[in-house]
């Protein structure tokens, strides 16, 4: 029972922390609707590996980090600064009608799961994220600290963060192919999002101070 537990949380936390249109989940349409499902499948993997690392990291050491307000503040300064890196590195380019060839070649051309391996290392903002989940879950006693049940939650996180991912992402390309939204005003319009990432995570700032 104890075994389930520890995977129905941490499923039900991870799936529904994925859902939101995050940089990670963006790109992944991205790959999606420049390739196939394959590649899809090979970045959300590159993507759980390191997941799987911070989440087993804060999870057994969870009583043991203490997350400064100075760090915190550097991992928000980090995320600020590669959200706008990524929305110049999406911004369509002068006299670019389409971004699907531009971007294909630039970005599409690596390994999807390498893409995934980098991106998801470079999200430090879930180390916060993680932590403060894992302290409140393990103080409300919804989960246990055992190894073996510990292993069990780490393997449901990763299980509800790829199914919530693959769903928004598969949701996305459902949309566009029935018409309801046309997949260039979505590629093409990538940048806004980050900004508008952006924008939220300078307000979550400044809102600490």
């Amino acid at each position: 029972m104890k075994v389930l537990k520890n995977i129905g949380v941490g499923f039900l936390v991870s799936f529904i922390g994925s859902i939101p249109l995050g940089y990670l989940n963006v790109i992944g349409f991205e790959i999606y609707t420049k390739s196939n499902l394959w590649q899809l499948i090979y970045y959300l993997l590159g993507v759980l590996i390191i997941e799987a690392i911070v989440i087993y990291a804060t999870f057994y050491f969870a009583n043991k980090l203490n997350m400064n307000p100075k760090l915190k503040k550097w991992i928000s300064i980090f995320s600020i600064g590669f959200l706008i890196f990524l929305t110049f590195y999406f911004y369509p380019t002068e006299g670019q009608n389409s971004i699907n060839n531009t971007q294909e070649s630039r970005f599409i051309g690596f390994p999807t799961f390498i893409i995934g391996l980098i991106l998801s290392s470079l999200n430090f903002a879930q180390v916060p994220f993680w932590l403060s989940w894992n302290l409140y879950l393990v103080n409300k006693n919804y989960i246990s600290t055992k190894k073996k049940l510990g292993f069990y939650y780490v393997v449901g996180t990763l299980i509800g963060t790829f199914f919530g991912m693959l769903a928004l992402i598969l949701g996305l390309k459902s949309i566009t192919k029935n018409g309801v939204v046309s997949e260039n005003i979505i590629l093409n319009n990538i940048w806004v999002v980050f900004l508008a990432l952006t924008v939220f995570q300078i307000i979550q700032l400044l809102r600490k101070k």
